[in-house]
């Protein structure tokens, strides 16, 4: 008999507002989490979730996730660059606010940023991201545990 795969949670840890909710729900499904941040983030694992803390240099989290993802993952982050290099590895990649980073909206994606970014560079600042609600946790919550849920479903079929 050939036992499943066993794949890990990995979070972009620097900005993730929904920590908890991860480690409860990775709980709940008897999986590994692997917290990535800077130093300039305290941290805290324990029982499956563990952390890894890297220097403050710019992209040093997203190159350490980039480096120790594999095929099968699951990557939560918001950062579009590090979302399209675990989608190119074969990860599922869902935002901190629930939504499924896919091959076929991350291109969309990236072309956003890039234009948002020149237009910063002209002076231009929007509003930026809306807060963050008890609401938008709950919905995250929901829509990871579906993903893991179609990911153990598809394992055992």
């Amino acid at each position: 008999m050939t036992s499943a795969v066993q794949y890990k949670i990995v979070v972009d840890g620097d900005a993730c507002p929904v920590k908890k909710e991860i480690a409860d729900t990775a709980a709940s499904f008897n999986l590994q989490v692997l917290l990535v941040s800077s130093f300039d983030h305290l941290l805290k694992g324990a029982g499956h979730v563990s952390t890894v803390q890297v220097d403050r240099s710019d992209q040093s989290a997203d190159l350490y996730i980039a480096n120790h993802i594999a095929r099968g993952d699951v990557v939560v982050t918001g950062d579009y660059g590090l979302a399209a290099l675990a989608l190119a590895k074969g990860c599922h990649v869902i935002s901190f606010r629930g939504q499924n980073y896919s091959n076929e909206n991350i291109d969309f994606m990236l072309d956003q940023r890039h234009v948002s970014a020149k237009a910063r560079k002209q002076g231009k600042y929007g509003k930026g991201p809306r807060k963050f609600t008890e609401e938008d946790r709950v919905f995250f919550q929901h829509k990871l545990t579906k993903l893991l849920q179609k990911l153990q479903e598809n394992q055992l079929s």
